[in-house]
Parts: structure tokens; sequence; C-alpha cells
């Protein structure tokens, strides 16, 4: 048992029965909120059924990223004064909404409406699965598996996706690129249901006290403010994670500059999901392998804008599949290994704010880039490619983390 709580037989038995329940239940509630069975067809959705250009899908997006900024740090605040489990299932229903509306109507306002809910459900479990995770570790004295579990929890991310990519890019070749989005509201309903029967983790040995709204937020805001570490790591990982994020929308129009039918389009986003639960799994090993995190995060930088550089050129497609690949696996994951030092420096009362201010840093750096890569593809797609996979390969060059900044760490009382 952790000393920092409680050592009363009450707290123990909490704790135990919280490692229990919660950490194969927050796996599975990864899972589906991830199920995005839209994810194999959604350039098709916008551009054929919704009637946009590449553009303005980016566009969409930013849109999305902005109002993910502007609530990422009050619903953060929700889970920390509602509970994490209460701001899971609220984000269930949100996401529910959020695909109804979107099939409602192909037109712009109902677009920008849908993601406005989804935006609000994104927000709700960004950094709330986490924090109650890491808790939960925590109080079961099992803070040493952080950097294991937090990886599975984002393979479950990942294999949410790669699942509802293979059956979506059948629905919608079968029922119509509507089909997905419709049926991605049973599983996130599923998981409003799910997370009710979470257990908040013990965090000290005396009952917590409930504190306001306001005050949370900004000692939460003040904590990730003066942080210095937690400042220099958040801007590195939201500019990297901000030009990788481009490959999510470029794929698909590649796929299609190759003559891909849309019915595989799944199989190359589920393949691209599972060479990202490689990554993860493997994490520990490609860190010894090269020599330490910072090393490991310069080379999966580098990897990674290789790959886009190549993908800017080659349309074979038994070549461009396998770059697709490579371009996931060693961009989007390396959240993962920011995400799980973070945590070693936030106090848990403070956690899922200051989760959220970090994941907001990096959303307005996409809100940012987004619409640049979007007018860009829409002149050619190999130039936002090639542009992208240029910054990637020089960023490393004028990033200023050290290793020093990426070991130990202490919670702060």
């Amino acid at each position: 048992m952790n000393p920092a709580l409680s050592t009363s037989p009450d707290a123990v038995l909490r704790a135990e029965r919280a490692l229990r329940r919660n950490v194969p239940l927050l796996y599975l509630i990864r899972t589906l909120f991830w199920a995005h069975f839209f994810g194999a067809v959604m350039v098709p959705f916008f551009t054929q059924w919704g009637g946009l250009k590449l553009s303005q899908v980016f566009y969409l997006n930013a849109w999305f990223m902005l109002c993910s900024f502007l609530l990422e740090v009050p619903t953060g605040t929700v889970a920390d004064f509602l509970g994490r489990k209460f701001s899971l299932a609220l984000g269930g229903l949100f996401a529910a909404a959020g695909a109804w509306v979107y099939v409602s109507e192909p037109s712009w306002i109902r677009f920008a409406m849908a993601e406005f809910l989804l935006a609000v459900a994104f927000t709700l479990h960004s950094g709330a699965d986490e924090a109650l995770l890491f808790d939960t570790l925590k109080a079961a004295d099992q803070e040493s598996a952080a950097v294991r579990v937090l990886g599975r929890l984002e393979a479950c991310k990942l294999l949410g996706i790669n699942l509802g990519t293979l059956a979506g890019a059948w629905i919608g070749a079968t029922w119509g690129v509507t089909a997905p989005m419709k049926i991605y509201s049973l599983p996130v309903f599923l998981v409003a249901l799910l997370s009710l029967g979470l257990i908040e983790a013990p965090t000290s040995g005396e009952k917590p006290t409930r504190r306001s709204y306001a005050k949370i937020l900004m000692e939460g805001g003040r904590y990730f403010l003066t942080h210095p570490v937690l400042r220099l790591l958040s801007l590195d990982l939201a500019v990297t994670n901000a030009l990788a994020w481009a490959i999510i929308w470029l794929f698909q129009p590649v796929l299609q500059a190759c003559g891909m039918p849309l019915q595989y389009f799944g199989m190359v986003h589920a393949g691209s999901c599972l060479a990202q639960i490689l990554f993860l799994s493997q994490v520990d090993r490609l860190i010894a392998l090269a020599g330490s995190r910072r090393r490991l995060l310069v080379v999966s930088t580098v990897v990674a804008g290789s790959a886009m550089l190549l993908l800017a050129w080659i349309r074979w497609l038994p070549l461009v599949v396998p770059l697709i690949f490579i371009a996931f696996a060693f961009s989007l994951p390396r959240v993962t290994i920011y995400t799980a030092h973070f945590n070693t420096l936030i106090p848990s009362d403070k956690r899922a704010t200051v989760l959220s201010c970090a994941s907001m840093v990096r959303t307005l750096a996409i809100v940012v880039v987004s619409p640049m890569v979007g007018w860009t593809a829409d002149r050619s797609i190999g130039l936002a490619l090639g542009i992208v996979g240029t910054l990637l390969c020089l960023i490393p060059l004028g990033s200023r983390v050290e290793e020093r900044h990426l070991e130990g760490g202490t919670v702060a009382a």
C-alpha cells in the first residue's frame, strides 16, 4: 500500500477492489469509446456524402480541435469535481448524440454542431481515464507499472479503432458511408453505462472534501503554468503531434490516388492501428535499444517524417501501404511516453485538470496547423506530405528536451 495513503483495512480493501475492477473496465471503456466505425470511410463520408473539399475537412477538424481547446480544462475540472467515472459516463452520452446529429443532414452547420458535441465527449474522456487508472495504481502501490499499463490503455484505444475500421469499411460499402456513424452510437452509449461501475480510487486516508469548481480550475491551471518541465514537454509534444496528425486525413486520399477500392480502406486503417499497438507493446525494449527515452523520441520523429516524405512522391501501392504503417507507428503513439511521465509530476487532486491543460496545448497546435495542411492538400497531396515530413525531420534539431526532463520526477504534495 502506498505510504502516502491510509493503511487502514478499509482503505487497503478499497484500493484492492479498485485495482481489480478499474483496470479491466477502463480497458474495455477505452476500446468501446474508440470503436470508430466511421474511421475507414472518413474522407468519402465528408467529400462524397457531405460534399466538402479536402481543405474543408481540415477546417472542420480544426473547428473540432478549437472546441476541444476551449472545453479541455473545464471538462477536466468536471472530472476532478464530480469524479472521473461520471465524466466518462457523460462523455459516452455526448458521443452518442454527436453521432446522430452528424448523419441527420449533409450540411456544414449540422457537421459543426455534431463536432461540438463530439468535442464535449472527447474532452470529458481526455485525461479522466488516465488519471483514474494512475490513481488506482498508486493506491495499490503499483506506480512502477504506469508506463506499461498506460501503454496498454493506449493500445486498447488503437484496438477499438482497429476493430471499428475493419467492420466500418464493410458496413460503409454495404449500407452507405453514413451507416458506420450511426452504429458508433451503440458502443458509446454502452460506455456511459459501464463507466458507472468504476470505483473512484482512494487518494488519501481522509475523506476528501469537495472544493469549488473554480478553485480546482485555478489550482490545476496554475500548477501547469508554473511547472517548467510540464510546459517544456507539452510544447515539444504539441508541435510534433500537430504535424503527425496530418497523416490521419491524408492517407485515404493517397490510397484513392493509388486506385485502392473503398472496401479495403478499413484494412489499411486497421493495419496502421496494429502498427501503433506493436510500437506501444515494445516501448520498453525500444527505449533500451535507443539508449534513452530522449533518443527514442528523436528517432521515432525522424522515421515518421521520412515515411511521409516518401509518401509524398511514391504511388506504388505495395510500398505505399507499409509507409503508411510506419508513419502511424512512429508518430502518434509517442504521446503515451510523455503522458506516463506527466503523471509522475502531478498531484492526485489536480491530475485530471493538469492533464487536460497538457492536452489543451496539443489541441491548440492542431487548430493552428490543420488549416494550413488542408489548404496545401487542396493544391497537392504530395506537397502537403512533403512539407509535414520535412518539418518532422527538422524539429528534433531545435528541441530543448533533454533526457533529465524525462526521468525521475516526484508527485508534488
